[in-house]
Protein backbone atom coordinates (compact mmCIF):
# COMPACT_ATOMS: atom_id res chain seq x y z
CA UNK A 1 0.00 0.00 0.00
CA UNK A 2 1.34 3.03 -0.82
CA UNK A 3 1.42 6.12 1.12
CA UNK A 4 -0.97 9.18 0.28
CA UNK A 5 0.70 11.97 -1.56
CA UNK A 6 1.19 15.12 0.77
CA UNK A 7 -0.41 18.46 -0.78
CA UNK A 8 3.39 19.76 -2.18
CA UNK A 9 3.82 16.47 -4.41
CA UNK A 10 1.88 16.27 -6.95
CA UNK A 11 0.26 12.64 -8.22
CA UNK A 12 2.05 13.37 -11.38
CA UNK A 13 5.69 13.33 -10.06
CA UNK A 14 4.69 10.09 -8.38
CA UNK A 15 3.64 8.43 -12.20
CA UNK A 16 7.26 8.90 -12.49
CA UNK A 17 10.73 8.03 -11.96
CA UNK A 18 14.10 9.21 -13.48
CA UNK A 19 15.29 7.19 -15.90
CA UNK A 20 18.85 6.05 -14.77
CA UNK A 21 17.13 5.54 -11.01
CA UNK A 22 14.77 3.18 -12.40
CA UNK A 23 17.34 0.94 -14.67
CA UNK A 24 19.50 0.89 -10.94
CA UNK A 25 16.37 0.07 -9.51
CA UNK A 26 15.20 -2.71 -11.90
CA UNK A 27 19.17 -3.85 -11.18
CA UNK A 28 20.36 -3.61 -14.41
CA UNK A 29 23.13 -2.13 -13.24
CA UNK A 30 25.17 -2.16 -9.95
CA UNK A 31 25.52 1.27 -9.50
CA UNK A 32 23.42 4.29 -10.17
CA UNK A 33 26.35 6.19 -12.01
CA UNK A 34 26.81 3.23 -14.19
CA UNK A 35 22.97 3.78 -15.03
CA UNK A 36 23.39 6.96 -15.86
CA UNK A 37 26.64 6.43 -17.97
CA UNK A 38 25.06 4.48 -20.24
CA UNK A 39 21.84 6.99 -21.01
CA UNK A 40 24.46 10.69 -21.20
CA UNK A 41 26.89 7.94 -23.50
CA UNK A 42 23.43 7.97 -25.97
CA UNK A 43 22.82 4.37 -25.76
CA UNK A 44 19.30 4.25 -24.44
CA UNK A 45 16.09 4.51 -26.51
CA UNK A 46 13.06 5.33 -24.28
CA UNK A 47 9.98 4.25 -27.24
CA UNK A 48 12.13 4.42 -29.80
CA UNK A 49 13.30 7.99 -29.29
CA UNK A 50 17.17 8.50 -28.20
CA UNK A 51 17.67 9.70 -25.01
CA UNK A 52 20.94 11.32 -23.55
CA UNK A 53 19.64 12.94 -20.31
CA UNK A 54 19.60 10.82 -17.23
CA UNK A 55 17.08 13.26 -15.75
CA UNK A 56 14.46 11.80 -18.76
CA UNK A 57 11.39 10.29 -16.94
CA UNK A 58 10.17 6.86 -17.44
CA UNK A 59 6.52 5.66 -16.69
CA UNK A 60 4.47 3.11 -16.93
CA UNK A 61 4.41 1.09 -20.29
CA UNK A 62 7.21 2.42 -21.89
CA UNK A 63 9.65 0.27 -23.60
CA UNK A 64 13.30 0.83 -23.34
CA UNK A 65 16.52 -0.06 -25.57
CA UNK A 66 19.67 -0.50 -24.18
CA UNK A 67 23.03 -2.30 -24.43
CA UNK A 68 23.93 -4.96 -21.40
CA UNK A 69 27.03 -7.14 -22.08
CA UNK A 70 26.54 -8.65 -25.56
CA UNK A 71 22.95 -8.06 -25.74
CA UNK A 72 20.45 -5.48 -26.49
CA UNK A 73 17.82 -5.60 -24.29
CA UNK A 74 14.26 -4.84 -24.95
CA UNK A 75 12.21 -3.76 -21.34
CA UNK A 76 8.70 -2.98 -20.88
CA UNK A 77 8.28 -0.73 -17.85
CA UNK A 78 5.60 -3.11 -15.77
CA UNK A 79 6.33 -0.94 -12.42
CA UNK A 80 7.77 2.21 -10.72
CA UNK A 81 9.75 1.29 -7.48
CA UNK A 82 10.44 2.80 -4.37
CA UNK A 83 13.58 1.02 -3.47
CA UNK A 84 15.89 -1.18 -4.51
CA UNK A 85 14.98 -4.03 -3.30
CA UNK A 86 15.93 -7.96 -3.67
CA UNK A 87 16.18 -9.47 -7.44
CA UNK A 88 12.75 -10.95 -7.05
CA UNK A 89 10.87 -7.36 -6.12
CA UNK A 90 13.13 -5.61 -9.13
CA UNK A 91 11.71 -8.59 -11.38
CA UNK A 92 8.30 -7.27 -11.07
CA UNK A 93 9.03 -3.90 -12.49
CA UNK A 94 9.64 -4.92 -15.57
CA UNK A 95 8.29 -7.35 -18.86
CA UNK A 96 11.31 -8.18 -20.36
CA UNK A 97 10.49 -8.43 -24.73
CA UNK A 98 14.32 -9.15 -25.59
CA UNK A 99 13.78 -11.41 -28.64
CA UNK A 100 15.46 -14.93 -27.79
CA UNK A 101 18.59 -15.89 -29.78
CA UNK A 102 18.99 -18.95 -31.15
CA UNK A 103 22.34 -21.12 -29.50
CA UNK A 104 25.63 -20.77 -30.99
CA UNK A 105 26.35 -24.18 -33.68
CA UNK A 106 29.47 -26.14 -31.62
CA UNK A 107 32.43 -26.45 -34.48
CA UNK A 108 32.84 -29.81 -36.30
CA UNK A 109 33.79 -32.58 -34.90
CA UNK A 110 33.93 -31.67 -31.10
CA UNK A 111 29.96 -32.57 -29.89
CA UNK A 112 31.28 -31.14 -26.77
CA UNK A 113 34.00 -33.88 -26.30
CA UNK A 114 36.30 -30.96 -25.73
CA UNK A 115 39.81 -31.01 -27.91
CA UNK A 116 39.48 -32.83 -31.61
CA UNK A 117 41.61 -35.83 -31.55
CA UNK A 118 44.06 -36.10 -34.40
CA UNK A 119 41.92 -37.73 -36.76
CA UNK A 120 39.54 -34.94 -36.21
CA UNK A 121 42.01 -33.03 -36.93
CA UNK A 122 42.97 -34.06 -39.72
CA UNK A 123 39.36 -34.00 -41.21
CA UNK A 124 39.43 -30.48 -40.83
CA UNK A 125 42.75 -29.96 -42.60
CA UNK A 126 41.58 -31.73 -45.34
CA UNK A 127 38.05 -29.99 -45.62
CA UNK A 128 39.64 -26.70 -45.71
CA UNK A 129 41.70 -27.28 -48.19
CA UNK A 130 39.88 -28.60 -50.86
CA UNK A 131 37.43 -25.64 -50.30
CA UNK A 132 40.54 -23.32 -51.10
CA UNK A 133 41.03 -25.58 -54.07
CA UNK A 134 37.41 -24.87 -55.70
Amino acid sequence: MSAPSSPDQPTEARAKLRVDKWLWQARFFKTRSLSAKLVTGGHLRVNGQKISKASHNVALGDVLTFPQARVIRVIKVAALGDRRGPATEAQTLYEDMTPKEDPVPRGPGSDGKGRPTKRDRRNLDLMRTSRLEE
